[in-house]
């Protein structure tokens, strides 16, 4: 008998590290049939006959949210064998909300008692029995983060699915609801299934839209229905929702106090650090600190160092000339030998050698999230947010884009409203990603002598992208109104645990490999063939010296670069004016800032395929060489404020061809999708040239047409800032369910 085993619980109860734990590497993971939330599967270790399907964390079966929506339709429709209920027992009384929810379904339900570990540290004691004789189902205690108890939880919940007992909600709430309750019960026990009757009632009686929209009732019906709910709330001078969820409540404080204990009285040490770090005035200053710090390490110290080893030793001593020497004892045509070690070998690998530094980054902020700093910083941010018209919800997906812009334009699913989920979707990736790191680190190596401060710069100019464009697209009719309430847990501080932190350190960085070895490929050999092959005087050839002498030998005696006549150099000369007023106006840069689009990794593969020193760059200044020698230099014109112009146009475009895809999913609308493609471009073209043409200004170079035109887009962006914003109905935003909040 096959089993499967819903893993249900609120977000931040640990129900991620649960399920690897259960699990290990016995997982798929795609998404719901016709929905792009991220459904995981995988089968318990041990047991072969035993599926546990990961649903998304929520609060309560309330269809706020996809997530919810997601949720509960498996729950209702696919009918899981068992639910294995995992619950913060650390803040058992608002997890224990949605127990109660899940109890009505009629399913079997065991209760993980999680971070029991974190209870018995702070003194507290729950006794478990009497909680599992009051709630009517079997509870075990667990701590995900050490691995206790996990397998103990799922196998139990495999044993009652087998022995075929669904749960028994063993709550009821004052005789008013109860009466309307069986009232309710009685009109539709014909139309729902008998397991789940209490709680399609009390839905009903919540006036739950979702679900009155799947049946068809008489008017005669209807109209007793409701008045059966409008004598309940005359009785108890409320609304039905708000009704029930005090019933919930109220039976939740009684029961917590008839099984807990609490050991200690005052702050928790969780809460005397919230005191400093989530301080009014603190917060923001140590948030600043920590990101610098962890900008610092992995891309000027830990990061430089591993990445100057893979890029000089590893590829530039060990796998080139390796390769190169091979294929020329084997007697391989020079176009080929040129293909292979300067296109793929040499494109691919002034990106792959980038990666170590994007894995210290993934590795630290790893430890952020998995000690519980990160989800303080989301309350931290909202305090922000809120005033520039976002959600705090919304740096949940920020902070996910961290890693990879993909998955956090998916997180932004999570936001109730549509217009603030649109206004995340196009701000996201204004946070560099992984993929952006290896920008960064070539700008801050080839032009900044590797200062510190370049990679924690271009992190805050993501964040003031979003704070600006949250200003400005909340004063036009499409975004106007109050953003959505933002509550969330916050988990007790805790030390992270290694398997956690490497398990997410290699997904990240697994992502990025793997579009090296398949896009970023492709685009290599684009870029190496149009750069090597051209149009000479009438004649399709290989920009050799001795190609050329066969065509013109006057070719020879030119200053010009062979590349300058390459398919590439044409194509790139013709896009080039568009940035002329940004600073990189060059063939190379304009080819390597579209080929972005492609895969952001791109850029740093386009410099290493065209000027073979990429993976140098660092060691160029370090040496005191790099602006006299190489040739990235020239094309900027040895200027750092044109690179750092590049930095900030590529920081804040449109992204790569993943994301823009993602964007799509996300907006199901073509129109949508250009518009945040649009709005990114133009916004990263107006930054980029204040950038240039005030940093021209301002080293003396004098007052030029572009300034005139950065002073107007200033002025421009001023306006938009600071006019009084739209007033119509959009504007005002009716009140969320406290309890779901």
């Amino acid at each position: 008998m096959s089993i499967t085993i819903a893993l249900a619980g609120n977000p931040n109860c640990g129900k991620t590290t649960m399920f690897n734990a259960l699990t290990g590497s016995n997982q798929f993971v795609g998404n719901w049939p016709g929905v792009t939330v991220e459904k995981k599967e995988g089968r318990l270790k041990g047991h072969k006959d035993v599926s546990i399907m990961d649903l998304p964390g929520i609060y309560s079966l309330s269809p706020y949210t996809l997530e919810e929506v997601v949720a509960r339709n498996y729950l209702l429709h696919e009918s899981p064998d068992v639910i294995l209920n995992l619950v913060d027992a650390s803040n058992i009384e608002r997890n224990l909300y949605l127990t109660t929810q899940l109890l009505e379904l009629g399913l079997p339900v065991v209760i993980a008692l999680n971070m029991m570990d974190v209870v018995k540290k702070n003194g507290d004691k729950i006794d478990t029995a009497k909680l599992s004789a009051s709630l009517g189902c079997p509870v075990v205690e667990t701590s995900a983060v050490r691995g206790e108890g996990c397998i103990a939880a799922a196998e139990k919940a495999a044993e009652l699915a087998r022995s075929g007992k669904n749960a028994v909600p063993q709550h009821t709430f004052c005789q008013s609801v109860e009466t309307a309750l069986s009232t309710i019960g009685d009109l539709v026990k014909d139309v729902v299934p008998q397991e789940s009757a209490r709680w399609f009632a009390i839905k009903l009686f919540e006036r739950d839209e979702k679900v009155m929209e799947g049946f068809t009732l008489s008017a005669d019906v209807k109209d007793r229905l409701e008045s059966a709910i409008r004598v309940c709330e005359e009785t108890m001078d409320d609304d039905s929702e708000g009704i029930i969820t005090g019933e919930r409540y109220e039976y939740i404080s009684k029961l917590v106090g008839h099984c807990v204990r609490k050991g200690k009285t005052g702050l928790s040490t969780s809460d005397k650090i919230d005191r400093i770090v989530t301080n009014r005035w603190l917060a923001l200053p140590i948030f600043a600190v920590v990101m610098t710090l962890v900008y610092y390490i992995s891309v000027s110290t830990i990061g430089d160092i591993v990445t100057g080893f893979t890029n000089d030793t590893f590829f530039g001593e060990w796998i080139s000339p390796a390769v190169e020497n091979f294929l020329v004892g084997i007697g391989c045509a020079d176009w080929l030998t040129g293909l292979i070690v300067e296109g793929i070998v040499g494109g691919v690998g002034a990106v792959i050698g980038f990666v170590p530094q994007m894995l210290v980054l993934f590795l630290m902020l790893c430890i952020l999230e998995d000690c519980g700093y990160m989800a303080r910083v989301a309350f931290i941010m909202d305090r922000i947010f809120r005033r520039f018209g976002l959600s705090g919800k919304s740096f949940i997906p920020m902070l996910i884009g961290s890693g990879c812009g993909v998955p956090g334009i998916m997180a932004s699913r999570t936001i109730e409203q549509d217009r603030d989920r649109k206004m995340t979707i196009m701000t996201t990736t204004f946070i560099p990603c992984g993929a952006k790191m290896p920008i960064v680190a070539l700008i801050a190596g080839a032009f900044f002598g590797g200062e510190w401060w370049v990679a924690p710069s271009a992190y805050f100019i993501g964040v003031a992208a979003i704070v600006v464009s949250g200003i400005l697209l909340k004063k036009t009719k499409r975004f106007a109104g109050e953003p959505a309430p933002f509550v969330m847990e916050l988990p007790p501080y805790h030390a992270p645990k290694a398997v956690n932190i490497l398990r997410g350190t290699w997904e990240r960085g697994w992502s990025f490999i793997k579009r090296a070895g398949t896009v970023i490929v492709l685009a290599s050999i684009f870029v190496w063939f149009t750069s090597s092959f051209g149009f000479v005087d009438g004649h399709f050839t290989i920009l050799t010296e001795d190609a050329l002498a066969a065509i013109n030998p006057t070719l020879l005696d030119d200053t010009t670069d062979f590349m300058d006549l390459s398919i590439l150099a044409t194509i790139g000369s013709a896009i080039a004016i568009i940035f002329q007023p940004l600073g990189f106006g060059n063939w190379q840069a304009s080819v390597a800032t579209f080929l972005g689009l492609v895969a952001k990794e791109e850029v740093v593969g386009c410099f290493g395929t065209l000027f073979g020193v990429a993976g140098d760059a660092l060691e160029l200044v370090d040496a005191g060489e790099f602006e006299a020698l190489t040739p990235i230099a020239a094309a900027f014109g040895g200027s750092s404020l044109a690179a750092y112009s590049f930095l900030v146009f590529n920081l804040l475009c449109a992204p790569c061809f993943a994301a823009i895809g993602a964007i799509k999913r996300e907006m199901n609308n073509a129109g949508w999708t250009l518009f945040a493609i649009a709005y990114q471009c133009v916004f990263a073209y107006a930054c980029s040239l204040m950038v240039f043409q005030f940093g021209s200004l301002f080293l003396g170079g004098g007052f030029t047409v572009g300034t005139v035109a950065a002073i107007i887009v200033l002025i421009a962006m001023l306006y938009l800032l600071f006019r009084k914003g739209y007033q119509g109905e959009g504007s005002k935003l009716r009140a969320v369910d406290a309890v779901h909040a």
